[in-house]
């Protein structure tokens, strides 16, 4: 008789008795779990986590059960019912939890993140805010260093003619300003002053120019800050990917099949077929079990926007058990899940449809 492990605290009572009912069949048939596996055609480790309440067994499953122990098909299955939807229920409250515990670590961190502090901490330091250097201010522009030429006022140089046109020119006495240059001096002098203040202007610019493009370059090999804050959405402990970055991953290895339910699913033959669904993972696959060895499983979803369409295919083990990989989906209801069996019998879930 197995050993059965004690349920997980955390169980709905509704799940808590159906996998209690499933238990007590196994032990009145005297089955073991390995020949409970065989005469059903679910794998060994499946049951495992059924009848130890980690993970809520399909309706195909709970039909092979009964077949196999001798119990009423439509009985068990009719307990099976509210369990499933006590299981969803539980899964629903349990997104939601860690939704909430999302939202409250990104508010903690919006909270811890002040630009103003930042700001205050800089000017405080003699830097400004998002400058870490010293700001170098322009140089003053240089005065031109040439004097300017006295000019003679033109009253003392016509006094100085008015003795005489034949006697010599007599100079101002030491009293009166000196006499003014001659005009080719003035414009002599005019071309050196010109020449010297553009000279100055120009070295004055090569220096401003040369002092930027090495602020520049230096501002260029600044490391940007990184914001405090991630746009990335912060996933449930144990899961892995979402969305997109589902595609082509492992249901199992990125933790979505924990939270998955069945939301479409056929029987044909002894094969059972099923569309398995995260909402946290917002994926979904296709599942089948009870098979036979080299049957083909297949996941489809039609392509968004009138794009092409989108699938992932499995084989089928010898133990009669095969998932697909995951592909991305906004609704459960546009994946379909096909199966391929004895090479020519193919059957299909309807969307939404439960068997």
């Amino acid at each position: 008789m197995p050993r059965w492990r004690d349920l997980p605290e955390e169980l709905d009572p509704q799940v808590r008795e159906f996998i209690g009912r499933l238990r007590t069949l196994v032990e009145r048939s005297g089955l073991s779990v390995a020949a409970v596996a065989d005469r059903t055609g679910y794998s060994k480790s499946s049951w495992k986590r059924y009848l130890n309440g980690r993970l809520l067994p399909p309706r195909g499953a709970v039909a092979a059960l009964a077949e196999a122990t001798g119990a009423d098909v439509h009985h068990l299955g009719t307990l099976w019912k509210p369990a499933e939807r006590a299981w969803s229920r539980s899964e629903t409250r349990h997104d939601v939890t860690m939704e909430a515990i999302g939202v409250a670590r990104a508010r903690s961190a919006i909270e811890q993140f002040d630009p103003a502090a930042r700001g205050l901490d800089a000017r405080r330091n003699g830097r400004s805010p998002g400058n870490g250097r010293p700001r170098v201010e322009p140089p003053d522009p240089v005065q031109p260093l040439v004097a300017t030429a006295p000019v003679l006022p033109a009253r003392a140089a016509s006094a100085g003619r008015a003795q005489g046109s034949d006697g010599p020119l007599s100079l101002p006495s030491s009293s009166s300003p000196p006499s003014s240059p001659s005009p080719k001096g003035r414009k002599r002098a005019a071309l050196f002053a010109g020449g010297l203040v553009g000279a100055l202007l120009l070295v004055a610019g090569a220096v401003l120019l040369l002092d930027t493009g090495d602020d520049g370059e230096k501002r260029g090999e600044r490391p940007t800050t990184a914001p405090a804050t991630s746009a990335r959405q912060q996933l449930p402990e144990g899961v892995k990917c979402a969305g997109q970055d589902c595609t082509g991953q492992d249901p199992q290895a990125m933790g979505c099949g924990a939270s998955a339910t069945t939301t479409a699913d056929v029987t044909v033959g002894t094969a059972y077929v099923e569309v398995r669904y995260s909402k946290t993972c917002e994926a979904a696959w296709a599942r089948v079990a009870r098979a036979t060895p080299g049957d083909l499983i297949q996941v489809r979803t039609p392509g968004a926007n009138g794009g092409a369409a989108r699938s992932r295919s499995g084989r089928v083990g010898a133990d009669g058990d095969a998932y697909t990989k995951m592909i991305p989906v906004d609704s459960a209801a546009r994946a379909t899940a096909c199966a391929t069996l004895g090479g020519d019998t193919r059957a299909c879930t309807a969307p939404g449809a439960r068997g």
